[in-house]
């Protein structure tokens, strides 16, 4: 485990904003130059005002599997309401819905082997404990994991999916072990008992080598080989136990004793090593200037899929391994390709393509053809993507001298003579990222007038090690300083309405709302969704099954039991009667990882205060909301609340 994950920890899928890990045979360039004082010019230009109803009338696309005959597409899609499982025929043509979940989400995983059966992960009521599920060919549904209190997830499939590999926290709350399972009659072994605290992260197709890691502290992770042929399974050690680098586990090249892994030991930025598991030889793989998130092959190991994070822009790279050259792909509208999978012979693949204005669709490429076929019609069909905005990534000079960036998001009809109100947006994390990606939240306020800053301050993902580490048991005070610069920022821009600048964000960007409101005077309001209000409780409580890494969460934030008195005093809970400016707080009664005591406790604490505060409390809702419905009403409270108070 390393910070890709101590990224996520406060963080969800499904937050108003990004919150991604960190983690080319091609060079790329280094960032901009700053830009904190060049004026943005584009078209002023009036665009319809569509209510929140109909920015959530578009469908959110997550995966994208195609089966063994190669047919149909495997997706989850909110189309419904709540996620569901859909197929989608790559000839085109409508999605077929395969699950009918009114309350829970569906998350699918993969097809299995059998006409429309396929694995899927979820959970109740957004409480994080996930169970792994069949979905059989008649409908019916295998829980694989049952069990109270118990949390499940899965890892892979072998070669020819006749075995499925799932890891469970059912024999220790705090530890995941590995099952091997039949995909034909469900049976299943324990194939690795995890007495040494380690995140068991991938396995070879043959399911002999276990790749594992340990987070030593949030700045060094080590990697760890486990031979499952062998009777003690002991794991070996393969990265330096004495440097202090991250690693994180990639791949297995397929039919070769490698495993490729992610680590900065060289660079600022994570770089694709490959180590020989018989000679004990690591090489440098694919160097970048840019962190590498994903790196894997094909099902026959015919083609590499390479993924960048490139200033806030997922750079996608598919190499032939034979020509060890890229993939010419069609050209494409303008956004990000995600979740890049390809059909059984390697002939096809389907992708999601992304970008700020235009929502995640479905593509599917026959490789060598010059065009890709969208599937998919996910915006709303009232809405056009030129009304929409897409964001410029801009840098200001934070109070100590560095270089912060953010993506900045100008109203159509934003001009030096038509000024705009303004809110800067705090990602998740710590150790999050904002990113170019559709957000109906984000397009919504912008829509209705609002200018959003989405900043990436100092510890954010994808920017290196230095800039990652720079807020490590500073939280509250440099990160909340950046925040601040980039109001001054706003308030440089002749567009922005100087006076009328709020706070928003979700998570720990809920904890820098309430550590904005405390601690400064400079925000008019601030929107909290579910964040970190008492910081010595939520390091206390965390999960059970977060176990594995809380020496790094600790590294990054402070221990409770040795730094108390520091988190009591970046703790906005303790400083409520500093609060003048209102607040509006969104909270979900399922929370695992930033309970509802802290909402509750906050408001409690303003309203004695006389302070306006507003409190939206979602039953079945946890650290994210994915009921479409939920999602509408808190976009509600949002735009209602900046109306009345900014």
């Amino acid at each position: 485990m390393n910070t890709k994950i101590l990224a996520l920890l406060l963080c969800s899928s499904l937050l108003l904003t990004a919150c991604q890990p960190k983690n080319e045979a091609e060079q790329t360039e280094n960032p901009p130059a700053d830009t904190a004082n060049q004026e943005i010019k584009p078209i002023v230009k009036e665009v319809p005002q569509y209510s929140v109803e109909d920015f959530f009338e578009t469908t959110t696309l997550l995966g994208s599997r195609i089966d063994a005959k190669g047919e149909y597409i495997l997706v989850s899609s909110d189309a419904s309401g709540v996620f569901n499982a859909f197929k989608y025929p790559v000839n085109g043509g409508d999605p077929i819905a395969l699950t009918n979940s009114t309350e829970d989400s569906v998350w699918v995983v993969d097809w299995l082997n059998g006409e429309n059966r396929f694995l899927y992960v979820s959970d109740k009521g957004g409480d994080e404990l996930d169970h792994v599920y069949v979905q059989e060919s008649d409908g019916s549904v295998v829980d694989l994991t049952p069990g109270d209190n118990l949390k499940a997830s899965f890892l892979a499939f072998n070669d020819d999916k006749s075995q499925v590999y799932i890891l469970t926290n059912e024999r220790d709350n705090n530890l995941f072990d590995l099952y091997r399972y039949s995909t034909e009659d469900y049976s299943r072994t324990l194939i690795y008992e995890n007495t040494e605290n380690l995140s068991l992260d991938i396995i070879s197709q043959d399911g002999r080598y276990l790749a594992a890691s340990k987070s030593i502290s949030n700045q060094k992770t080590d990697l760890y080989l486990i031979d499952l042929v062998n009777d003690d399974k002991k794991p070996k050690l393969i990265t330096d136990a004495e440097a202090q680098v991250e690693h994180s586990a990639l791949t297995f090249i397929p039919g070769k004793h490698k495993l490729v892994y992610a680590g900065n030991e060289d660079s600022e930025f994570y770089q694709a090593y490959t180590y020989d598991i018989v000679t004990n030889n690591t090489e440098l793989t694919y160097p970048t200037d840019w962190d590498i998130t994903y790196y894997y092959y094909s099902p026959q190991g015919r083609y590499i899929v390479v993924n960048t994070n490139e200033d806030a822009k997922i750079k996608v790279t598919i190499i032939d391994t034979k020509t060890r050259q890229p993939v010419d792909l069609p050209e494409l509208p303008v956004g990000s390709i995600q979740n890049v999978n390809f059909n059984q012979d390697e002939t096809a693949i389907a992708f999601l393509l992304n970008a700020d204005s235009t929502p995640s669709n479905l593509y599917y490429h026959k490789l060598g053809s010059s065009s890709a076929k969208k599937l998919s019609k996910t915006l709303n069909p009232k809405m056009s993507s030129d009304e929409l905005v897409e964001s410029t990534v801009e840098r200001f000079e934070s109070f100590d001298g560095l270089s912060v960036p953010g993506l900045l998001y100008r109203p159509h009809a934003a001009s030096a003579d038509n000024k705009v109100p303004a809110i800067v947006l705090v990602h998740g994390g710590p150790g999050g990222q904002a990113r170019k990606d559709y957000n109906p939240t984000i397009q919504h306020l912008v829509n209705n007038g609002y200018a959003i800053f989405d900043v990436n301050n100092r510890g954010s993902s994808g920017y290196g090690k230095t800039f990652y580490h720079l807020d490590d048991k500073k939280h509250g005070e440099d990160d909340l300083q950046d925040i601040v610069y980039a109001k001054k920022y706003l308030q440089s821009l002749d567009w922005v309405e100087q006076d009328k600048i709020a706070i928003m964000g979700g998570s720990y960007g809920g904890y820098m709302v309430m550590a904005a409101m405390a601690f400064t005077n400079e925000f008019k309001l601030g929107i909290n969704i579910f964040g970190v209000t008492n910081w010595v409780r939520t390091l206390e409580s965390i999960p059970p099954w977060w176990g594995s890494f809380r020496q790094a969460l600790y590294d990054e934030l402070g221990d409770p039991a040795t730094d108390k008195e520091r988190l009591t005093r970046i703790s906005p809970l303790f400083h409520a009667d500093k609060i003048q400016s209102p607040v509006l707080i969104v909270q979900g009664a399922n929370d695992p990882r930033v309970l509802q005591i802290e909402s509750d406790e906050m408001v409690e604490n303003m309203r004695a205060n006389e302070v306006p505060v507003e409190y939206v409390l979602f039953d079945d809702e946890g650290h994210g909301f994915t009921k479409k419905e939920n999602r509408i009403a808190a976009q509600k409270a949002y735009i209602n609340f900046l109306r009345k108070y900014l």
